[in-house]
């Protein structure tokens, strides 16, 4: 959440209150992620996350805006877009296109237990069921075919060894997509940047003292892609230390298992899995370091290191995925 078109606070205001959202009394630039102009603002009736859109076009928003609104109404805790008196979601601010959502309850979880990770294991799966009956369709704008535009750009400002393996896992993965097992991958609409950040957990515990879960959002790089890939994704975050790239055997059993209870992995998914953990890793570097080499002017602006996910990667290459890694005699997860 960055800050590249700044609003002021009466022209806020006169979209909110066009929306019967009731007066505004805060607006506030957030500082973290790097896409959207994004904006905390309070009313007289709850708390909203204003966005402005700066590269989704009006034609693409839609698209995540109605998915949201989708699983909100199917009981996924999501944020909800706010509508006009004609059912419309996407709105107009600046010259840019504009949403206002409801702002989730609690807070990240930036060093997550094995009860966190089951939380977001099952909710994703729920997540990905409930998708079913999403009626829009548009491709996951972060896939394969970006990643094969991309590299070339951000080669010429890598050492040897990067562009080696950058080059070397893009051929891989384009070798993936023509397996049989590929094309047999179940799909439909992912979230595609489930990281911890973007996750909220109520304050207190349950009456076991378990973590709460209390919604997922940040869904502009959603899209139709295959559920594994939304899977691996996750297990990139939540499931590795963070400094070395390495596996949590834990964590990773846990979120396995959580989603399994709610949709189980087909053969070809358990087969490609470890693919797509290789995958995940690349089209986040590949992005980060776009962002890192290729910036943009904006206020409040954090890029992100790109080194931790080349860090994956080398990883995820060098230590593929087993099964011994959601083994039946991991602890009880607590």
């Amino acid at each position: 959440m960055a800050v590249y078109t700044e609003v002021s606070f009466t022209q806020a205001s006169a979209l909110f209150e066009s929306l019967s959202l009731g007066p505004l009394t805060r607006l506030e630039g957030c500082s973290g992620g790097i896409e959207n102009t994004n904006y905390f603002a309070d009313t007289t009736q709850a708390r909203y996350v204003l966005t402005l859109f700066e590269r989704l076009t009006a034609e693409q928003l839609p698209y995540y805006l109605r998915l949201m609104a989708h699983l909100a109404a199917h009981g996924i805790a999501v944020p909800n877009p706010a509508a006009d008196a004609k059912c419309e979601v996407l709105h107009s601010l600046c010259g840019k296109p504009a949403a206002i959502v409801n702002l989730l309850t609690g807070a990240s979880e930036l060093a997550p237990r094995a009860a966190h990770c089951a939380q977001v294991g099952e909710m994703l799966a729920r997540m990905h069921l409930v998708g079913r009956s999403f009626a829009m369709r548009q491709d996951n704008l972060r896939g394969l075919p970006w990643w094969n535009d991309t590299v070339p750009v951000v080669l010429p400002n890598l050492e040897p060894a990067q562009a080696t393996l950058l080059q070397s896992e893009l051929a891989y993965q384009n070798h993936v997509a023509t397996l049989p097992a590929y094309a047999a991958l179940p799909r439909g609409p992912i979230h595609a940047d489930l990281f911890r950040d973007n996750v909220m957990f109520a304050p207190e515990a349950d009456a076991n003292g378990a973590p709460v879960l209390s919604g997922f959002f940040d869904f502009y790089f959603a899209g139709n892609d295959a559920w594994v890939f939304d899977i691996a994704v996750c297990l990139n975050d939540w499931c590795v230390d963070l400094d070395s790239g390495a596996t949590v055997p834990e964590r990773t059993a846990a979120f396995l298992s959580a989603y399994e209870r709610v949709r189980p992995l087909e053969a070809a998914e358990r087969a490609l899995l470890g693919a797509m953990l290789r995958a995940a890793a690349l089209r986040f570097w590949l992005s980060r370091l776009w962002d890192w080499y290729l910036p943009r002017e904006a206020s409040m602006l954090k890029p992100h290191d790109p080194t931790r996910f080349e860090r994956l990667l080398q990883q995820r290459v060098a230590h593929p995925y087993a099964p011994a890694w959601v083994a039946a005699d991991f602890p009880t997860v607590n």
